[in-house]
């Protein structure tokens, strides 16, 4: 059996990357902002999360956000989020990779954690730069300001912008050292964490998905456990 297999790699492995995406936030009501009931007054995501769209109406891109922070802030970690704590806990070494910016993975406890793309709930001042942990929601003002009287942007990564680089560098790297990849509820579409799987499989390195649905990666990986994270990584442990 595959999840038996799985279950028996992960006592000799020294070195877990983890890489998670969307689907283990969506088992906790986390819209995707995607496909049907996704979209916003008529907005893509694609349209309000870049620069340009803030440069030009801060308070409608805020607006947006700030719909999101509500959405989301009702959202608990699931047993899929707590599964990766437990493992974090018992394996020599993990880090976890996370594309998803609803902030989860912190409140279920994940240390060893890069979220490569930004936190939501995290404020960052065009003015003096300071980033700052921000839970309100709704927002009293909009867009909001800095004690500084700067102009507030999430501390997230918007389309056309490259990832943090020490964040992205951290990243690589534990992806080179690891011997065992779990990639959990991501398409495998986005770059450049679509293609740390790959970069582990070419060290023959075991990589496992698990996932709802079917990827990209679904043909190429050593192992795929298909089903919601919630159930089969607490089955793993």
């Amino acid at each position: 059996m595959t999840l038996e297999a799985v279950r028996a790699l992960l006592p000799g492995a020294r070195s877990i990357a983890v890489l998670t995406g969307a689907g283990i936030s969506a088992e906790s009501g986390v819209p995707t902002f995607r496909g049907p009931g996704g979209l916003w007054r008529d907005f893509r995501p694609e349209d309000l999360a870049t620069a340009e769209a803030f440069a030009n109406d801060p308070r409608l891109v805020w607006e947006w956000y700030d719909w999101r922070r509500q959405k989301i802030a009702a959202a608990k970690p699931n047993l899929g989020h707590y599964a990766l704590v437990t493992l974090e806990k018992r394996a020599p070494e993990l880090t976890l990779i996370t594309q998803n910016v609803d902030g989860l993975h912190p409140l279920a406890g994940s240390r060893n954690l890069l979220e490569i793309h930004g936190n939501l709930w995290r404020t960052r001042c065009l003015s003096c730069r300071k980033v700052r942990d921000s839970r309100e929601a709704p927002l009293a003002r909009i867009p909001p300001r800095c004690p500084c009287e700067g102009l507030l942007r999430p501390d997230v990564v918007w389309f056309g912008e490259p990832l943090p680089y020490d964040l992205l560098k951290r990243a690589i790297r534990c992806v080179e050292a690891c011997d065992l990849m779990l990639v959990v509820g991501t398409s495998g579409l986005v770059q450049p964490a679509a293609s740390m799987a790959d970069a582990a499989l070419d060290r023959g390195v075991p990589v496992v998905e698990i996932n709802l649905d079917p990827t990209p990666l679904s043909g190429r990986a050593s192992y795929v456990l298909q089903g919601k994270a919630g159930e089969i990584l607490p089955k793993l442990l």
